[in-house]
């Protein structure tokens, strides 16, 4: 897997990432173009798009290109989030605490209630006009009582389960709010400088999940703690059960989330099988 490539557009906050993987053995692998201008929802515009191309793994030939403004990276990153909860947090996990009201706020929501027993959500967001409308359209769509809260202190210490979704270049949370049995995961320092988590909470981690150890050293949360990067077990050393997960109700676990190009060839191959046979692909995102 080549490392990611990334272009900044710094006048207009923003940046797009070239991702892609071949399977060894597979017929077919994926290039990705995936965007983020994140000051496009005060122009209306989602902040999230991009694109992906899937390749034949023979002939190297264009399969399809699949124009899903940023689809297929949501649904995988929200995906990926919902393993590294089954395998990090508590089975018996009710309150969520998410940080931030965009649209991985809402899938990674919905990808957590298809592992855990959710019950009650507690969401923070800078701006109390989409806070309301996250409440409002996740609590008639999940049929489950989301909270406004005014302090990200407040959601992580009421929470079983916290999610990161923003592209805070400083800290959002400390140490000092950590309890026993609390569980994280952090999916939006996927550039070098961008950080959710300060230094301290890592220190908590009796368990770290990253998605691959070798993109860890320059992006996520594990590159300001690159002494934490060999304790970190990778997501597929869970599914693949060559490692396990939480071992006690009272652990702290942390998954730290980069996005990688295998999980896009995974769903761009998955996705182009449904299209073949006239199965299709439903985008249901909020526009912002």
């Amino acid at each position: 897997m080549p490392p990611i490539m990334r272009i900044d557009v710094p006048e207009h906050n923003g940046e797009l990432d070239i991702k892609s993987a071949y399977i060894q053995g597979e017929d077919s692998f994926a290039v990705k173009l995936s965007s983020g201008f994140f000051n496009n929802p005060s122009m209306g515009l989602p902040s999230a798009n991009g694109m992906m191309i899937l390749i034949d793994s023979q002939t190297g030939g264009p399969l399809a290109v699949l124009a899903d403004r940023g689809l297929l990276t949501d649904l995988r990153t929200a995906a990926a989030g919902a393993v590294a909860a089954k395998y990090g947090s508590r089975t018996d996990s009710r309150v969520v605490g998410i940080i931030g009201t965009g649209a991985q706020a809402r899938l990674q929501l919905q990808a957590l209630t298809l592992v855990r027993p959710v019950e009650r959500v507690l969401v923070y967001g800078r701006n109390v006009e989409k806070q309301e409308n996250y409440r409002d359209e996740m609590t008639h769509q999940l049929g489950i009582a989301v909270e406004m809260y005014d302090t990200i202190q407040k959601v992580v210490e009421e929470s079983d389960i916290v999610v990161t979704t923003t592209p805070s270049k400083e800290p959002l949370i400390k140490g000092e709010w950590i309890r026993p049995g609390l569980h994280i995961t952090a999916m939006g320092s996927d550039a070098e400088h961008k950080q959710e988590l300060d230094a301290a909470v890592l220190e908590k981690a009796d368990m770290i999940i990253c998605d691959v150890k070798a993109q860890s050293v320059r992006l996520g949360e594990l590159r300001t703690s690159p002494e934490k990067i060999n304790q970190a077990i990778e997501l597929g050393e869970l599914t693949s059960k060559r490692k396990s997960g939480r071992k006690s109700d009272s652990e702290v676990t942390i998954c730290d989330l980069t996005g990688t190009g295998v999980q896009d060839t995974a769903i761009a191959r998955h996705v182009y099988s449904l299209l073949i046979t006239g199965e299709g692909v439903k985008d249901e995102r909020s526009e912002v």
